[in-house]
């Protein structure tokens, strides 16, 4: 009787110990496999880390080699639209393989200007403005329509005939003043011109005989280059939105350089705008700034 209870306590012992045995054993495999894991999951998480760290600094030099390469466009775009003595600048004989509608707005900036190149924007199309030194509060519009890609060029500061065509050296004196109106806000002096009224304007013989016929080659050979047109708004003559849309349309002409006018007061000529974009986009033609190897269209000078 007591070996059998002696029997029976060993086989517990031995069953217990078993037990116990298995049990320190499943928990130093669950311990070995919690540690296995720990480590991959520490080891995925640290290449996690190593990853996005890769990333980041693959994101920040791709971000300075689009910035450097931007740079390098913008300070090539300036040196190129820059007043530089014995370059030459534009043609009459651009080729016709090309549809172009080159946009042009005189005497802004204004807050017309602003309108206008959200407009543009959202029709990707590029145009030029030719600047005055009028309404100074809006000068910053300047250098948004310069950063939107668009041309910046010179018209005039003062736009008061009888001063600017008193005589060549007056004009010359106020168009180095709208000069450094735009070298304020874009950094350089443009080369690109319009004078006002045109090259074959009359209004400068009631002031100065001659004149422009002496403007014409005296600019070019300071480095600047003038552009008339070949098509006109009409919202100079204070053409509606109606009349503005048919005088800025043709088919005739694959090189249109079509004057506008964006001061306060042209608010039909923001209204037919889009209008203008819309029709010349339906029949494939592309819409820039004036750039070095635009047209000029240059009128015949009568003074």
């Amino acid at each position: 009787m007591t070996n059998g209870r002696h029997s029976g306590r060993r086989r517990a012992y031995l069953i217990n110990k078993y037990i116990l045995c298995g049990l320190v054993f499943f928990a130093i495999v669950g311990t070995i496999f919690c540690m296995v894991i720990n480590a991959k999951e520490n080891s995925l998480a640290n290449k996690m880390v190593m990853i996005q760290e890769e990333m980041s600094a693959l994101t920040k030099a791709t971000d300075s080699v689009v910035a450097k390469a931007a740079e390098e466009i913008r300070t090539s775009r300036d040196r190129s639209f820059a007043v530089q003595p014995g370059v030459p600048v534009g043609t009459d004989d651009p080729s016709d393989d090309e549809k172009v509608v080159y946009l042009t707005f005189d005497d802004g900036p204004s807050e017309n200007t602003k309108k206008i190149i959200d407009i543009l924007a959202e029709y990707d199309a590029k145009a030029t403005f030719f600047i005055t030194g009028a309404n100074e509060e809006c000068r910053p519009y300047i250098k948004e329509a310069y950063e939107a890609g668009h041309t910046i060029g010179l018209h005039t500061y003062t736009h008061d005939y009888a001063g600017v065509y008193a005589s060549e050296e007056a004009y010359f004196d106020d168009l180095e003043k709208v000069g450094e109106v735009a070298k304020e806000q874009i950094g350089y002096v443009p080369c690109f011109i319009r004078f006002p009224g045109g090259s074959s304007n009359m209004v400068s013989a009631k002031y100065s005989s001659g004149l422009m016929t002496k403007l014409v080659d005296a600019v070019q050979e300071k480095g600047y280059q003038y552009y008339d047109w070949n098509l006109d708004s009409g919202d100079a003559a204070g053409a509606g939105k109606d009349a503005i849309e048919e005088n800025s349309t043709t088919e005739k002409l694959n090189h249109v350089m079509l004057l506008c006018h964006d001061t306060q007061a042209k608010d039909a000529t923001v209204e037919a705008l889009p209008y203008i974009l819309k029709y010349y986009t339906e029949r494939g033609y592309e819409f820039r700034g004036i750039d070095r190897t635009s047209i000029t269209a240059h009128h015949g000078v009568q003074n």
